[in-house]
C-alpha cells in the first residue's frame, strides 16, 4: 500500500510542476507532526493530490463513496482515500475519520463538500465542525488558487495554468468552541475554519497591498 501511495505522490508531484507551475506558499506554516484535519477550498477534481503532495508524509483524504468503482475500488484505499457518502454523510464514515485522526495522522477535507462553480468560496458544512471537536485535532487552513481555471467543474478538458497553494496559520479554537454540541454548535466551527480559509489570499494580493 506505501508503494502504491508514493508511486503516485511522486508522478502527481512532478506533473504539477511541470504543467502547473505548482508552488506552496507559507510551507514553512504546515504542521507536520500529529494529528492534523487540513481544511481547504474546493475548487477542482485536482485538488486532493495538489494538497497531498504539499506534504512530504502520507496524509489521508475523504473522497466520494460513488468514485469507488472499477480500478479506483482498489487504488483510491492504497492512496488513503477514506469513502464517504455526501449525501447521506453516516457516523461509521465519520468515525473512521476521527479514529485516523486520534492515531495521529493527517486527514485532507473541503469543507465546502462540493467544487465551486463561479470561483466563490461556499458554506462549509457542519460535518467538518464535528470531526474538529470529536477528534480535538488542530486545524491547518490552506487555500489553492488555480485549480478551477486548469480543470473547472463539469469540464473534461484540461489547461495548463499556473496553481498555489498558499499555507495558513494553524486555527487556534478556544476551549469553548471545542465544547459545541449539536449541528449549530459544529456549523460555528465549520464557519470559523471557512473564515480563516477565506481570509489566506494570493501572493499576488498582498504585494499589491503593500505597494
Amino acid at each position: 500500500m506505501k508503494t502504491t501511495y508514493w508511486i503516485g505522490h511522486t508522478i502527481f508531484r512532478a506533473a504539477a510542476k511541470a504543467f502547473f507551475r505548482y508552488q506552496v506558499v507559507g510551507r514553512e506554516k504546515l504542521i507536520t507532526e500529529g494529528p492534523v484535519l487540513i481544511a481547504s477550498n474546493h475548487e477542482s477534481f485536482l485538488d486532493p493530490p495538489l494538497v497531498g503532495i504539499a506534504y512530504d508524509q502520507a496524509v489521508f483524504y475523504l473522497a466520494r463513496k460513488t468514485l469507488f468503482r472499477g480500478p479506483c475500488s482498489w487504488i483510491y484505499p492504497r492512496w488513503n482515500a477514506v469513502p464517504i457518502d455526501q449525501d447521506q454523510p453516516d457516523m461509521s464514515s465519520l468515525k473512521r475519520i476521527i479514529k485516523i485522526l486520534r492515531s495521529g495522522e493527517q486527514v485532507v477535507v473541503f469543507p465546502e463538500g462540493a467544487r465551486t462553480l463561479d470561483g466563490n468560496l461556499q458554506p462549509g458544512e457542519a460535518g467538518v465542525g464535528l470531526i474538529a471537536v470529536k477528534s480535538k485535532a488542530r486545524v491547518q487552513p490552506v487555500r489553492i488558487f488555480g485549480a478551477r481555471e486548469a480543470l473547472p467543474r463539469g469540464s473534461g478538458r484540461l489547461k495548463f495554468h499556473p496553481i498555489t497553494i498558499v499555507v495558513g496559520d494553524p486555527i487556534e479554537f478556544t476551549a469553548e468552541e471545542l465544547a459545541a454540541k449539536g449541528r449549530d454548535g459544529y456549523q460555528a466551527i465549520s464557519d470559523r475554519i471557512m473564515d480563516e480559509i477565506a481570509a489566506i489570499k494570493h501572493p499576488s494580493e498582498n504585494k499589491i497591498r503593500k505597494n
